[in-house]
């Protein structure tokens, strides 16, 4: 699975960096779907040409042919795909950045983003110098309330994280202030909060999102332990 997300004005494309989601509530890809409980990016399996097939085979085809029916689109494209033997297929669409693969894309990026999206805006994506990204890798994890994503539990109090803990890398999704605690929160929807860590490798990334979660108790909240583990152990290849 590869999640590209691409700037798009008209018959100008510029993409973000790829991303690879995890759909499944467990480890090992086991238990009912979710809207995804963590990211990594970039992809060490990806081929070096990988992100340019899929701009070149899918995405500017949609951008010119939307332009051709006299509906040019203007904003972000995100393309859900999966990678086989004969390269990118499209899994799915979608004109919006999505949870949970956009952290962990935008931590990445050092462009200033509102200068990225205004040239959108503005019709002078074109004229946009290249992205700078930071070097390494960047992984978040999900911690789901109890009981999701079927049912999910909330008004469950959070320790360990409070409003305005961006700095640690800790992103609220699901939460609500607790009003008997000053600056406390309690889960508020079935996603609660991402934790998004960077690293020089793969395997530091993730041990340093991990080594966050470990701070942060949600009675009977949990998270998936295997967010990106498969590429670190060399699992994912490309079918020749």
């Amino acid at each position: 699975e590869v999640s590209l997300f691409c700037l798009v004005d008209g018959e100008t494309v510029v993409p973000l960096l790829p991303a690879q989601d995890h759909k499944r509530v467990g480890d090992n890809d086991e238990g009912p779907n979710t809207g995804g409980m963590g990211a990594y990016t970039p992809l060490p399996w990806l081929p070096a040409d990988g992100v340019q097939r899929i701009v070149d085979e899918v995405c500017v085809p949609v951008a010119k042919q939307m332009v051709a029916e006299g509906c040019p689109f203007s904003g972000l494209l995100y393309a859900g795909l999966a990678w086989g033997s004969e390269g990118p297929a499209v899994v799915e669409f979608n004109c919006r950045f999505g949870d949970p693969e956009t952290q962990a894309v935008l931590g990445l990026l050092e462009t200033p983003l509102g200068g990225v999206l205004n040239a959108v805006a503005t019709g002078t994506l074109d004229q946009l110098e290249s992205l700078v990204w930071r070097d390494g890798y960047a992984v978040t994890v999900v911690l789901a309330a109890e009981g999701y994503p079927e049912s999910p539990v909330t008004g469950a109090p959070i320790s360990g994280a409070a409003a305005g803990d961006e700095a640690r890398g800790v992103r609220a999704a699901g939460v609500a202030d607790d009003p008997e605690r000053e600056g406390g929160l309690v889960s508020a929807g079935g996603r609660v909060l991402n934790v998004i860590a960077h690293g020089e490798t793969l395997e530091e990334a993730r041990a340093a999102a991990y080594a966050e979660l470990e701070n942060i108790d949600l009675p009977g909240g949990h998270y998936r332990s295997d967010i990106g583990l498969a590429a670190v152990e060399g699992r994912i290849s490309i079918p020749e």
